[in-house]
């Protein structure tokens, strides 16, 4: 019970906003991939079963949340 005590409402408040300012600049990393990309990356992953690129992008997207991840504790 003292867990819960502990937690206060603007930390709660403090952590869904930076769940979705991190959910949001990835969304945006994303758009900005696909739009530089000359092919549709998702139709080469899906249509194509391209493996690769596929582990790519995800590793891609690995870093990229722990940048920003980074950015928003500092």
């Amino acid at each position: 019970m003292d867990y819960v005590a502990g937690i206060q409402v603007i930390e709660v408040i403090s952590t869904i906003f930076y769940t979705f300012l991190g959910v949001t600049l990835m969304w945006g990393v994303w758009k900005v991939i696909d739009w530089m990309t000359p092919f549709s990356i998702v139709r080469e992953i899906e249509k194509d079963q391209n493996v690769a690129l596929a582990i790519l992008i995800g590793l891609l997207f690995v870093a990229v949340s722990i940048i920003i991840a980074a950015v928003i504790l500092s």
